[in-house]
């Protein structure tokens, strides 16, 4: 098997990936809100500066 490159990832773009697929499967419709940054923080096992990035990247991608 050929070595493969390995993609580098930061932790808010892993939360922003999974809130966004929760989103797109319906979790989370348009005009409802989501759940505060703490319980999201604490839900994830993140920290809320974590959380905070997540919600920028999802923010400029347009989907909150």
């Amino acid at each position: 098997m050929p070595i493969q490159l390995v993609e580098a990832q930061r932790l808010y773009q892993h939360v922003a990936e999974q809130i966004g697929s929760l989103i797109h499967a319906g979790e989370f419709r348009d005009g409802d809100r989501l759940p505060p940054e703490r319980e999201l923080a604490k839900q994830l096992g993140v920290s809320r500066p974590v959380v905070r990035e997540a919600m920028i990247a999802l923010e400029i991608a347009g989907l909150i």
